[in-house]
C-alpha cells in the first residue's frame, strides 16, 4: 500500500480567501495527488498550533509563518509553502496574490468612470495594504489626479473602537472634493467605508464610489450599497501552492522564492456602477432615480428633492 504524505493546511478558514485557497488545493489533491491532510479552524491572526513543534509531518502550507513558527519549521526540514502576505521576506518558497497590480486594477476602474479626486483606506504596517497603495498612487500619479491616503490598525491592542473608527473615516471622506473615487484595501475596509458614508448625506456611487479587493460575495451583498471589489484569484493561489508542496516533497523542483498570482478583474456593483458628475444637483437627481426606479420615480418626485426648476434640471442632465 502506497503510503499517503501527511500535511498540514495553517490557512484561515474564517475569511474568503482563505476558504478560496483551500479550495485550490483541494482541486489539486483531488486531480493530482492522495494526501492526510490536517486543518483546523482557525482565523488569519490564530496562534500557530504548539503540536508543530514535535510535528513529524511531510509536508506544510501555511498562511500563518510568524517568525517563531518560521523557526520552528526551519529547524524541522519539513517542506513548507508560504502564502504569508503580511511579513517581509520569507525563509521559505511563497507564493501570494499580485498586489501591485491589484492597486493598478483599482484604479484604472474609477479613472475609466471620470474620477478626478481618488483616495485609499487601508491598514497600517499590514504589507499587502501597502504594495496595493503604492500601486494606486503611482496609477493615480500617472494619470495627474491627486489621492489621498487613510491608514488605520487592523489587528491587535492598538486597533480603534469601531465607533470611533467611523467617526474618524466620516470626518477623513468629508473634507476631501467630490465626486471622490475611494480604493479600499480589501472587503472588509470597503464595508467599513461604505458604512460611513450611509452615516453621511453623501451619495453613493454618484458622490463617492467605493472599490473593495477579494469580492467576497456575502460580504459585498451585505454592503450597502453593494460592494465593488477587484478579484483575486485565491483558488489559483492554493493550487499553484500545492502543485509546488507536491514537487518539495519528492524532491522533484528547486523552488523559486516567490511566485505571484494575477488578479482575474473587477466584479463591478452598484457601489461604483456611476460616471463621475460633478453636478451636486444632478447627482442628487440620478441617485434619487436610481434608489426609486423599481418604484416608478416620476420627474415630480425628482423636483420634490432637488433644488432645480424642471426645466434647469432638464438642460443640466442633457449635458452630462
Amino acid at each position: 500500500m502506497i503510503r499517503q504524505p501527511h500535511v498540514a493546511l495553517i490557512v484561515e478558514t474564517s475569511s474568503a480567501y482563505g476558504q478560496s485557497i483551500l479550495r485550490g488545493i483541494a482541486r489539486y489533491v483531488r486531480l493530482h495527488s492522495s494526501w492526510s491532510i490536517f486543518l483546523e479552524q482557525r482565523a488569519l491572526t490564530t496562534k500557530a498550533p504548539d503540536w508543530l513543534e514535535h510535528w513529524h509531518g511531510d509536508g506544510i502550507i501555511s498562511r500563518a509563518t510568524d517568525r517563531r513558527l518560521a523557526v520552528l519549521l526551519k529547524r524541522s526540514g519539513i517542506p513548507v509553502v508560504d502564502l504569508t502576505d503580511r511579513h517581509g521576506k520569507s525563509a521559505f518558497p511563497r507564493i501570494r496574490s499580485d498586489d501591485e497590480v491589484i492597486g493598478r486594477l483599482a484604479a484604472a476602474h474609477l479613472l475609466e468612470r471620470g474620477f478626478r479626486q481618488l483616495a485609499f483606506c487601508g491598514f497600517e504596517r499590514e504589507r499587502w495594504s501597502k504594495r496595493r497603495c503604492d500601486a494606486f498612487l503611482s496609477a493615480a500619479s500617472a494619470a495627474g489626479v491627486p489621492c489621498a491616503v487613510f491608514q488605520s490598525p487592523w489587528h491587535g491592542p492598538e486597533k480603534h473602537a469601531w465607533e470611533d473608527e467611523r467617526r474618524s473615516l466620516t470626518s477623513w471622506i468629508l473634507q476631501l472634493p467630490k465626486p471622490l473615487g475611494i480604493m479600499a484595501c480589501n472587503d472588509v475596509c470597503g464595508q467599513q467605508v461604505l458604512d460611513a458614508c450611509g452615516r453621511t448625506e453623501l451619495a453613493v456611487p454618484e458622490k463617492v464610489a467605493v472599490i473593495g479587493v477579494d469580492n467576497d460575495q456575502l460580504l459585498c451583498s451585505l454592503s450597502s450599497p453593494p460592494l465593488s471589489s477587484v478579484i483575486t484569484n485565491a483558488e489559483r493561489v492554493g493550487f499553484e501552492a500545492a502543485e509546488l508542496l507536491d514537487q518539495l516533497m519528492t524532491h522533484r523542483t528547486t523552488a523559486p522564492s516567490e511566485r505571484l498570482v494575477l488578479p482575474l478583474g473587477v466584479e463591478t456593483r452598484q457601489s461604483t456602477d456611476v460616471t463621475a458628475i460633478d453636478d451636486p444637483d444632478i447627482a442628487m437627481a440620478v441617485k434619487i432615480i436610481r434608489e426609486s426606479a423599481c418604484r416608478g420615480v416620476k420627474v415630480e418626485d425628482v423636483l420634490e428633492r432637488v433644488p432645480l426648476s424642471r426645466s434647469i434640471l432638464e438642460r443640466r442632465t442633457a449635458r452630462k
